[in-house]
């Protein structure tokens, strides 16, 4: 399953205003050239984080966005869901009223859908994922040096050199 760019600006975008830390607000152009994102895709995202209340927006010459709750209180299951839509690995797994994830093609009651176990299951390691991800966390890995890239390689090396 592949999130789209929605997911993956958005989320860009999340960080970088947690990063300011609401001392001011930051304009989507300035977030648009530091990181190479177009800005016309930017306010269209903004503006799905702003009505799932993620994000305020300040007018004016000194304008822009800050976030609308700490970041440690934002996961990314919020994020996600209010880029992306509803989390699904698969066209024909959805998720009802009543929170049960339901198979397009078991209409008949007599027909059980072979794969439905491994996509729920799928379904659940990423929103369980998305849901224990706080934008905090991100915040954390992006200010991190090269040190934890290095660490699994160290890792793998080692193994390496103790095999026969």
């Amino acid at each position: 399953m592949m999130f789209s760019t929605k997911a993956e600006y958005g989320i860009r975008v999340m960080v970088e205003l947690a990063r300011r830390n609401g001392d001011a607000p930051v304009s989507l152009s300035e977030i648009a050239e530091h990181d190479g994102l177009p800005l016309a895709y930017l306010e269209h995202l903004v503006a799905r984080l702003r009505k799932a209340g993620l994000v305020e927006s300040r007018r004016g010459s000194r304008g822009g966005y800050l976030l609308a709750r700490p970041a440690g209180d934002i996961t990314m299951a919020e994020v996600v869901e209010a880029l992306e839509g509803a989390i699904a690995p698969i066209e024909c797994i959805t998720e009802g009223a009543d929170g049960v994830l339901r198979c397009a093609r078991e209409s008949d009651p007599d027909h059980v859908c072979p794969t439905k176990l491994l996509w729920t299951r799928v379904r659940g390691s990423i929103v369980t994922t998305l849901n224990e991800t706080r934008l905090s966390d991100l915040c954390h890995m992006t200010s991190r040096s090269a040190t934890s890239t290095s660490a699994p390689r160290t890792e793998r090396s080692s193994v390496a050199s103790t095999s026969p």
